[in-house]
């Protein structure tokens, strides 16, 4: 029998216009929620979780998603709230939502309806809370998200190619929030409803602040854990903009103070005012975690949407269930560690397995649970097993070096999750899409043979990045043998339960650390083991990552070393090539960079070589078709045009 699929009424969501509030009796709302995504009543939406969660607390909340900022209309439309603005740029730093590795516009935005662009501007974090003051003066504005999370202190902007200063100079925000920030954001709405002034916050953690030029520091302490509370001083915005050895520095400070069990305050100068930088919030613990996640979630995107398009990140994880947050990988590239925390934050079987209960009774629910997962597919409930050793520690990830041998590494509990939720009438398949940690993962035969028989839609993504062991441990990531390992074992897992199915391993080009010689390698290991990438990654450096400081100042913040880097798009295409080596397009690149570092044992017609000594007729006709492109010589920029395009005709039909 068909499901009969009911209309959720409009008042099943936060409100999102003045007719909405208008519809609920409402004449004022306690806190505005400026996002940069559309407006998805899911808890995979930060603007969802949060907003509920502080209904959940009764508090009235409104969504204010991708508004006009050239106008500040959408902000007099909705009205003054009545405790404070929280604003987001969304789900992803706003500048890498709009641009490639290569600094070009990207064409489609996956947080926007119908993929739409333009919804929202470049640095959104800074630009909402300026209209937020322009709209309404003296109404408090607390940043969140990535974009200010990563952008709390004096931090290097690739697509302004210079060091800025801390989102709260130019944001003008009362307060950062950053981390996980269901605790902070209700703290905040609790105690300004008490009464108390913006700049009383200043004492919570997972808070950042600018003091006045007249302010001084307040003595704050953090005794909920038994840290020394010693305040430590960052090199300066002016040091770190001028000095490479000072941003370095820097950003080995931070990092060390990432832990919330014994992380101090940071402090930084900006010209004559102090940004102040308090220690990161707790982790979540796991009832607070089923709190959140059993809010009344419609789990749909907001029906204003319906006459524009679908959302295409809601479309992809809108069957998926979230079973955890944070990572303790702490792979330089990456924001996880740092924004959520090196902490696991886990749900309990229980409150996983009622929300799978209820998706599987959803109507538009078609038997297929997308993802089980989160940061990492498989981390849950996995932690350090003496908690005053955790206390102290100040290790950068639990796995590198190696992993460590105080890290319970138990799948038990994951495997019980996979084989129950599977297990519910009205699921049919239960995926797994969420990054697995390999080096995790092949120790455990139970949570392999589970995965592979039934949580595998014929192959499975992984990420081993790079196969040049120099490369993987400035990323942070197991050598290169680990991802062989787990191929085998799961080729094993995957002929033993007598299906086809195979690996899609993603790899990095141009992180800092890989050059010529290293791309090479990793183009010799995808040959002789038959992958062909479709999809190539190049290495974009997000704020406050320890690879972005490696890629900005040529030094490895972590040691101190020199570190190779391509920062020119002349270093990074023919990086790119090689990724895609086979590709008739790419012959000349690849040719040029193999002749460059002396490996012309590589070209040739034995199997081992990487492109044949004759160019392919792709090959041919491209290079003649694009000026400069010939390896002779022939056809260079500046020489007449005319030349270049006979040359394209006579070559296309010589063929």
């Amino acid at each position: 029998m068909k499901k009969k699929r009911p209309n959720i009424p409009l008042s099943r969501f936060l409100p999102t216009s003045r007719k909405e509030m208008d519809a609920l009796g409402w004449d004022q709302p306690d806190v505005i929620f400026v996002s940069g995504d559309a407006y998805v009543d899911h808890p995979s939406f930060a603007a969802a979780i949060l907003g509920r969660w502080l209904e959940k607390h009764g508090f009235r909340v409104c969504i204010l998603a991708q508004p006009d900022w050239k106008s500040i209309k959408p902000w007099h439309d909705l009205g003054p709230p009545r405790l404070f603005y929280a604003v987001s740029a969304g789900a992803m730093d706003s500048m890498i939502n709009h641009y490639t590795a290569n600094r070009k516009r990207r064409n489609a935005d996956a947080y926007s309806p119908n993929g739409e662009i333009n919804k929202r501007p470049d640095r959104a974090n800074a630009v909402y809370s300026q209209r937020c003051k322009e709209a309404y003066k003296g109404i408090p504005v607390v940043c969140g998200g990535v974009e200010a999370s990563l952008r709390r202190v004096a931090h290097y902007d690739y697509w302004s190619d210079k060091v800025m200063q801390s989102s709260l100079v130019s944001s003008k925000a009362s307060l950062i929030a950053f981390g996980s920030g269901e605790n902070t954001l209700l703290k905040i709405a609790q105690r300004l409803d008490a009464g108390e002034d913006i700049k009383a916050l200043r004492d919570l953690r997972g808070v950042a602040y600018l003091l006045g030029m007249k302010e001084e520091l307040p003595d704050h302490r953090f005794d909920d854990v038994a840290c020394d509370n010693k305040t430590i001083s960052l090199p300066s915005y002016e040091e770190v903009a001028d000095s490479h050895q000072a941003f370095a520095e820097a950003t080995r400070k931070l990092h060390q103070e990432t832990n919330p069990l014994n992380a101090r305050r940071l402090t930084q100068m900006h010209g004559d005012r102090l940004a102040v930088i308090n220690p990161p919030p707790l982790p979540i613990d796991t009832e607070t975690m089923d709190a959140v996640h059993d809010l009344p979630y419609t789990r749909k995107s907001h029906p204003s949407y319906e006459k524009v398009g679908p959302i295409p990140a809601w479309q992809t994880i809108k069957d998926s269930v979230q079973i955890m947050r944070g990572c303790f990988g702490g792979c330089t590239f990456c924001s996880i560690t740092l924004h959520q925390g090196r902490a696991i934050q886990s749900r309990s079987h229980e409150s996983v397995m009622k929300e799978v209960n209820a998706l599987a009774k959803d109507p538009d629910f078609k038997g297929h649970v997308s993802d089980l997962g989160g940061p990492t597919a498989n981390m849950y409930r996995m932690r350090c097993s003496k908690p005053e050793v955790e206390k102290i520690c100040r290790r950068l990830s639990c796995v590198d070096p190696k992993v460590c041998k105080l890290l319970d590494t138990s799948h038990t509990p994951l495997v019980q999750l996979m084989k129950e939720s599977r297990e519910v009438e009205g699921i049919k398949k239960v995926n797994i899409a969420s990054g697995i940690r390999m080096d995790l993962a092949r120790e455990s035969k139970l949570y392999m043979k589970d995965l592979v028989e039934h949580h595998v839609g014929g192959h499975l993504k992984v990420a081993p990045e790079h196969v040049s062991d120099s490369v993987l441990s400035l990323m942070k990531k197991p050598a290169q043998h680990t991802f062989e390992e787990f191929s085998e074992r799961f080729k094993e897992a995957s002929r033993r339960a007598g299906k086809d199915q195979y690996l899609i391993p993603y790899f990095i080009a141009s992180h800092p650390g890989s050059g010529i010689e290293e791309m090479v390698e990793l183009a010799q290991f995808l040959k002789r083991n038959d992958y062909r990438p479709q999809q190539v990654q190049d290495f974009i450096p997000a704020p406050m990552d320890i690879a972005t400081c490696m890629y900005y100042t040529g030094i490895d913040p972590t040691t101190l070393k020199r570190v190779k880097v391509a920062r020119n798009p002349s270093d990074r295409a023919p990086q790119r090539a090689l990724l895609q080596y086979y590709k008739p397009e790419n012959y000349w690149s690849v040719r040029k960079s193999l002749e460059k570092i002396g490996r012309d044992d590589l070209i040739g017609n034995h199997p081992e070589c990487l492109i044949p000594e004759k160019p392919p007729r792709g090959a041919r006709i491209a290079g003649k078709r694009k000026p400069g492109g010939d390896r002779k010589g022939r056809h260079r920029n500046g020489k007449k045009r005319e030349g270049y395009r006979w040359a394209a005709r006579k070559g296309s039909k010589r063929g």
